[in-house]
């Protein structure tokens, strides 16, 4: 094996072998000359064959919700190997949609999509809360790895506060908080809720969320609009939550906020220990919100609308401006000629309040197109959306300098391909792959080159290419673009690869250009180690 130093584009020096077959014995002249076999060169810093296209840097993201089942898994009680299946299908779309992020609801009501010794199996899994998968799996771990194989990230998406949906059909695990700790969960309307003004809730929520943080190579951890629950309705009105307990041990311990900016406070606390608690246990995992997307109405004036400050006691706003959040996702789920919520409006006003710079990611209704065709701009129930306005959305955020990607709810709409939505979007503006936009303050300094070695395999008539990063330096990916007949080709490799393999074409043929970047956990490149392929 003949062992070559190679120099790099950049001014670092860094040491790379390829290994090469030896040549054979000298054949006898009556058989044919083998081919030659393919070895690798550094590129010259002049060669501009050796650039490969810069990469688009754009979050798509799509939320996978398991509450009601609405995306995963179809129906609670599946037999593992039938939720395995339907998780990898999943993933596999995701793929091949050009997506690269998926968030996955794993806390849908103080219950676990995931192996927990805090709370019980939840019932959306198994068919019933607290019974454990049969065969035994953990569905979060399996869709971690899974993901990463796939390129894409994997956020782990909780509910901070809700105890039972309505949806929920089965009897309460021995282990849920309402029989555990019943005096902190409070029974509103048709929904169990954990009270935000107890110490103790707060308290689970983040001992929960830490322990995923973890025990879970997770890329970061969601929050949706579940604050304050939204207002319970009667036929004699509207129903107050019954926080009572909380409040006067507030107003006991001397507090001198008001009822409403306590409320807000409590959720504040919450969302600024979060933000401070995930950092310090792994600098490099994301936090982000989903708040309904109006702060309040009036903002800006043309807008009109719930009032999320005043009805779900959420400041998001405020969480935006003091960067409490690696990226915000305000959920946007208005067509762009609605004026009193226009899309585009509302982003602006947005983009506007990110006074540090985080990612503005916002989210799009993209379940709600269905086959029909609106009749104007004003977009109801009774006049559906169809799928080029959610292309049109894309587009919108894309023109705005200050928002780099968006999130869709949900998965399902990319699986059934509702409205022809999942195939406009790969048409119109997901035709190639993207990577997730960088998160600089998450991270100290940018990555070193990875080292490469190339070896011939002879059983796939291609290369063999190791990619290893040098000791005390972690890559979430490795970026690998090929040029084969004149044709760049892009594919991230999640590190945990030993070995990624380089095969013929259809016709045989093999990359004659090949270039590999480190991307590390905050997202950010390392230069490019750039390589020519000849026989």
């Amino acid at each position: 094996m003949a062992a070559l130093s190679l120099s790099m584009r950049t001014t670092a020096l860094v040491g790379f072998f390829l290994a090469l077959p030896l040549a054979a014995q000298t054949p006898s002249p009556r058989r044919a000359l083998p081919a030659p076999p393919a070895v690798a060169v550094p590129c010259d810093g002049a060669d501009t064959t050796c650039d490969a296209p810069s990469m688009r840097r754009e979050f798509r993201g799509v939320w996978v919700a398991s509450v009601s089942n609405i995306d995963w898994p179809s129906k609670p009680g599946l037999p593992t190997a039938d939720q395995k299946a339907e998780l990898l299908a999943l993933l596999d779309r995701a793929q091949t949609e050009h997506l690269n992020a998926v968030i996955l609801q794993v806390r849908p009501a103080a219950d676990a999509l995931y192996k927990s010794s805090i709370e019980p199996w939840s019932e959306y899994l198994t068919g019933t809360q607290g019974r454990a998968p049969v065969p035994a799996w953990d569905p979060l771990a399996f869709a971690v790895e899974e993901a990463h194989r796939r390129g894409l990230e994997l956020h782990a998406w909780f509910n901070p506060y809700r105890a039972r949906h309505p949806s929920a059909k089965g009897a309460l695990s021995k282990r849920h908080i309402a029989r555990t700790s019943p005096a902190l969960v409070k029974k509103y309307g048709t929904q169990l809720w954990m009270d935000p003004g107890e110490s103790a809730v707060r308290a689970r929520t983040m001992r929960v969320v830490l322990d995923v943080v973890t025990r879970y190579d997770i890329d970061g951890v969601h929050l949706d609009d579940y604050f304050y629950p939204y207002k319970e309705k009667t036929t004699r009105g509207t129903t107050e939550f019954l926080d009572d307990r909380s409040w006067k041990k507030y107003v006991k311990a001397k507090g001198k906020l008001s009822r409403d900016d306590w409320r807000r406070e409590n959720v504040n606390v919450l969302v600024h220990q979060l933000y401070d608690k995930i950092h310090l246990a792994k600098p490099w995992v994301k936090f982000g919100i989903s708040p309904f997307g109006i702060w309040r109405p009036g903002n800006p004036e043309q807008i009109k609308g719930f009032d999320a400050y005043e009805q779900l006691y959420a400041d998001s706003k405020l969480w935006l401006e003091n960067g409490w959040v690696d990226y915000f996702t305000p959920q946007l789920y208005w067509p762009i000629g609605k004026v009193e919520q226009s899309y585009p409006v509302l982003l602006q006003w947005w983009a506007e309040q990110n006074a540090v710079g985080r990612h503005l990611w916002p989210g799009l209704y993209t379940s709600r197109v269905t086959a029909g065709t609106p009749a104007g701009n004003g977009l109801t129930p009774s006049n559906p959306w169809v799928a080029d306005e959610i292309v049109a959305q894309v587009d919108s955020t894309r023109a705005n300098p200050r928002a780099t990607g968006v999130v869709h709810f949900s998965m399902k709409a990319f699986l059934t391909d509702q409205g022809s939505v999942a195939s406009r979007l790969a048409e119109r503006v997901y035709r190639d792959v993207a990577l997730v936009p960088a998160s600089p303050w998450m991270a100290k300094g940018l990555p070193s080159l990875p080292a490469v070695r190339l070896k011939k395999n002879a059983a796939s008539g291609g290369l063999t290419m190791t990619m290893t990063m040098p000791p005390k330096q972690v890559a979430r990916w490795f970026l690998v673009q090929t040029r084969t007949g004149g044709v760049w080709g892009s594919r991230l490799v999640a590190t945990c690869a030993c070995d990624e393999e380089i095969v013929p074409n259809g016709e045989g043929m093999l990359p004659d250009r090949l270039v590999v970047t480190a991307i590390d956990r905050a997202g950010q490149a390392s230069g490019t180690v750039r390589l020519a392929v000849r026989r």
